[in-house]
């Protein structure tokens, strides 16, 4: 029987961004079993996890390479993708890998890395 691999949502979004719109992106994004982002995210991804009954990782990201760059984002956080540099930084330790790259679902990115 075959085991299917953790999934981890890497998630960078604006300030303020609805629950709702995170669901929705999550969803279009395949789902996952625990989410991450950095710190200054918490107020707006804590309640998905909450209402989703997930772990939730709070990562450091600065200088994390990642497969895409915005410039914006490098400027700001030191990482190229916040999604990407997240979901890299909750599945690393476990063995993980990057899977999807970032995705924008309007003001949510969120890329997706697996543990095996």
């Amino acid at each position: 029987m075959r085991i299917a691999p953790f999934r981890i949502a890497g998630i960078g979004c604006r300030p303020g961004t609805s629950m709702d719109l995170l669901a929705t992106a999550l969803q279009a994004a395949g789902g996952a079993q625990a989410l991450a982002t950095i710190p200054d995210r918490a107020p707006e991804v804590q309640p998905l996890a909450t209402a989703l009954d997930l772990p939730l990782h709070l990562v450091a990201v600065a200088g994390i390479d990642t497969p895409t760059q915005s410039p914006r984002i490098l400027a700001r956080f030191a990482t190229g993708s916040v999604a990407e540099a997240a979901a890299l930084a909750a599945s690393r330790a476990r063995g993980g890998r990057l899977i999807q790259t970032r995705r924008a679902f309007g003001p949510v990115t969120i890329a997706i890395a697996e543990v095996p």
